[in-house]
């Protein structure tokens, strides 16, 4: 068993108000959750961390799995002396959602799951990127490229000045953080612990979602008990940043918090 790491985090809101744990997408920090935690700290306690190897969390040698960055997870829920919370993940933060409620269903509350998969098939394609990047030593190598599949063509054209602080966000992080955890993509398989969950479960995706099309949440709703599946149109696959005002409102109701 890989040794956890201390994650870096952003505690907002009431320390006595309902804690909500925010985990991102390959590439980002916990500022990606911005919009939602403005919004959503007048009312919860928000917790938007960074995986392991991203933002200002430890980028230990990897591979890592997504067991890796879920047991990440419920260390630092120790550490905040967490014995349950709801999670809000996105892409890759919504498989280590999935590892949590399948795994742990005793520490999660209400999850929320957006943009993601439980299986995303041929690893090949994330193991190649994962040596582009290593062999780069830097992740603006795949940065263009990621950028063109989080959101439609004109929302791009209409905030370029958001999408290139995205931008930056993707070139901060470590090389080996984002490659190890294309490592984990590569071997992703849900599959097994969606039958296991639980908690109270919003599936959210973009219907223009080139990445993670929504074939795969349509997927994850099939096969946990009682979640449902919204999809947001005109949205790719960073519909929190997109549609902010949206996703605040799915995301509130959910958690049954009134905005």
């Amino acid at each position: 068993m890989t040794k956890t790491v201390s994650l870096h985090y952003e505690d907002s809101g009431a320390e006595s108000g309902p804690p909500v744990l925010l985990g991102g997408s390959l590439g980002t920090s916990g500022a990606m959750w911005d919009p939602q935690v403005e919004v959503l700290c007048k009312h919860v306690r928000t917790i938007a961390f960074d995986h392991r190897g991203h933002g200002s969390s430890p980028a230990p040698e990897g591979p890592y799995a997504i067991a890796d960055l879920g047991r990440d997870v419920l260390a630092l829920m120790d550490r905040l002396k967490l014995a349950k919370a709801s999670y809000v993940g996105l892409s890759i933060g919504g498989m280590v959602g999935q590892w949590l409620a399948g795994n742990h269903p005793e520490r999660i509350d209400k999850l929320v799951l957006i943009a993601t998969s439980a299986y995303l098939g041929d690893g090949a394609p994330w193991i190649e990127r994962a040596a582009v990047v290593r062999g780069a030593g830097t992740t603006e190598v795949v940065a263009d490229a990621v950028l063109a599949r989080w959101f439609t063509p004109h929302w791009s054209t209409a905030h370029h000045r958001v999408v290139a602080e995205l931008r930056e966000m993707i070139c901060s992080t470590p090389a080996e953080g984002y490659a190890a955890c294309c490592d984990a993509l590569a071997a992703l398989d849900l599959r097994a612990e969606l039958t296991r969950i639980t908690a109270p479960t919003l599936v959210i995706g973009g219907a223009e979602d080139l990445a993670i099309p929504p074939a795969n949440q349509e997927a994850i709703v099939s096969a946990v008990a009682g979640s449902r599946l919204q999809l947001i149109e005109d949205a790719a696959h960073i519909p929190t940043i997109q549609h902010p005002d949206t996703v605040n409102e799915l995301i509130a109701e959910h958690l049954e918090v009134q905005l």
